[in-house]
């Protein structure tokens, strides 16, 4: 298959950009909020669909604030021609200096309001890590009217959650990007090829398939010593080993996460029943998702399903076996026994449950969009059969 090269992501449409921050404000209004400080670059992406290479640099920061009548980004001077070559939904205040003279930045902006309405909260918390300072949280704390900002992590994620069509195709986009890559590159592997290698490889053909971003691949090749954390390294593929990938490369912003497995030499029987086993409960579980059940009614019917399926012990070292997906890798809500997350209509999920018998590992994430009808797969579905090298 030969690389199809694709153009760079479309702009967000305006009007969905201004659907997302109407919903904010809906957020911020029932929850009594004024001031929302975004320092995440998902979010301030999500908002503003301002694209920057200075990301890469923590010194010049771009930041964000988000009120019931203004949208402002914070940036260095360095960013006003990127600023002004385009229509904005926001509008901006370039600092001149570094970190210290963003935060001042934002200060002067927030000290100017009304000191009974300001409220504030910024995107600090569980699956947010967002940038700024010490010197940020203390100063947004002194100039808060309740005396301390808030974390507005909850809040966000009640935004960010509720997916929207466009959303949802470019995480098609992405998830093709890689699920072509892995399979021009396994068709490429031989006996006594390094991981380094195959990966190299893998995110070489990412990049040429057409993704703006290709963060490093987790990848491993195994007979049962699985360290899913571990740097691909200088092991050769020998037969009976498990090629086990996850995938990171993204479009629009949008990550393609998506498991990928391959095994060297052909399959005995059980694997071959074991695959399809794990394959056909996972697809089934995917399909079984609708809008009105909770996240942990899904979770005991994939109990009940592996139960009945009678494959083995799952695997153990996780406590989900699938979570949400959008501007970031993992978010929230997960599949799992304690999440009591209503599922709506927007919401995209992976479902991956994963299981290790006698040196192989089965693993297939497939990837929905819940609609008010039903789910749509985001990517093709997982061979029918175990990818071989021969």
């Amino acid at each position: 298959m030969a690389a199809r090269w694709l153009p760079p992501a479309p702009p967000v449409p305006t009007a969905e950009l201004e659907l997302r921050i109407t919903r904010a404000r809906a957020e911020m209004e029932r929850v009594g909020l004024d001031i929302l400080i975004l320092t995440d670059q998902k979010n301030v992406h999500y908002f503003t669909d301002y694209r920057t290479m200075s990301w890469a640099y923590h010194a010049r920061p771009i930041l964000a604030m988000l009120t019931q009548d203004r949208l402002v980004v914070f940036g260095s001077l360095t960013e006003s021609k990127l600023i002004e070559s385009a229509p904005r939904v926001f509008s901006s205040v370039l600092y001149n200096g570094y970190l210290p003279e963003a935060v001042d930045a934002i200060a002067d902006q927030v000290g100017a309001m009304q000191a009974s309405h300001r409220r504030i909260a910024l995107d600090h918390g569980p699956d947010m890590l967002g940038r700024g300072s010490l010197h940020l949280v203390s100063g947004l704390n002194r100039l808060s009217s309740s005396g301390e900002a808030i974390s507005a992590v909850e809040l966000l994620w009640r935004v960010r959650l509720i997916k929207t069509p466009f959303e949802a195709e470019m995480k098609k986009i992405a998830f093709d990007i890689v699920n072509r890559a892995f399979d021009q590159s396994v068709a490429k592997a031989y006996v006594g090829i390094p991981e380094y290698e195959l990966c190299q490889m893998m995110q070489a053909q990412i990049y040429l398939n057409g993704a703006e971003n290709a963060p490093p691949i987790a990848m491993l090749f195994a007979d049962g010593d699985f360290f899913y954390g571990r740097y691909p390294s200088e092991r050769r593929l020998r037969e009976g080993h498990y090629i086990w990938t996850d995938f990171r490369a993204t479009y629009g912003g949008y990550p393609a996460d998506r498991n990928r497995i391959a095994r060297c030499g052909d399959p005995s029987q059980w694997e071959i029943d074991t695959y399809t086993g794990v394959r056909s409960l996972t697809i089934e579980l995917a399909n079984s998702f609708k809008a009105g059940l909770r996240c942990c009614d899904v979770f005991s019917k994939f109990q009940r399903f592996w139960a009945d399926a009678a494959l083995g012990q799952i695997y153990g070292q996780v406590t989900r076996i699938g979570h949400g997906g959008g501007l970031d890798v993992t978010e929230p809500p997960s599949i799992s026994a304690t999440d009591e997350t209503i599922i709506e209509a927007g919401m995209i999920f992976h479902i991956e449950p994963k299981l290790e018998k006698d040196g192989a590992v089965f693993q297939f994430e497939e990837v929905i969009f819940v609609r008010e009808d039903g789910i749509e797969f985001l990517s093709d579905l997982s061979p029918e059969t175990v990818p071989v090298i021969k």
